[in-house]
């Protein structure tokens, strides 16, 4: 009986044409940082006089940020870029994801879109919504009569 040597590219090289294009093309879409879609994480709280957002979107200038309010619904637009490393250094392992997304969240009746401030400080985008005076809880006293 005689010993074959193993040579993974020997095996590679008697996959047909199109099923190495196919691996290639599926290798190259997991490792090529522009095609992994990413979203920021968002928190969303009310208290008794507005509706409060917080986005994380750390490494993005503002700039690259768009946030509208139209038809009850407000939307949060952005991008991230990937900057390559110029000096010849490659990447042993790229997680963070890169490229554009949208966020759009449906806004109660309660809020007043005229009136939105927005914030940006530490990689954390802050939007507050203000309520208008219909919405915001009112103290009724009832006094009882005993008779």
């Amino acid at each position: 009986m005689s010993l074959m040597r193993y040579s993974p590219s020997s095996e590679r090289e008697e996959f047909p044409v199109g099923l190495r294009l196919f691996q290639d093309s599926v290798s190259r879409l997991f490792s090529e940082p522009s095609n992994r879609p990413w979203s920021p994480a968002v928190d969303i709280f009310e208290n008794e006089n507005e509706l409060v957002l917080k986005a994380d979107v750390p490494a993005i200038e503002m700039k690259d940020i768009d946030l509208q309010v139209e038809n009850g619904t407000l939307t949060l637009k952005g991008e991230r870029k990937f900057e390559q490393e110029q000096n010849g250094r490659g990447y042993h392992r790229i997680e963070r994801g890169y490229g554009s997304f949208v966020r759009a969240f449906t806004l109660p009746d309660s809020v007043d879109a005229d009136k939105v401030k927005a914030e940006y400080k530490s990689g954390v985008l802050t939007v507050t919504l203000s309520k208008k005076e219909v919405a915001k809880p009112k103290i009724i006293r009832v006094e009882i009569n005993n008779n």
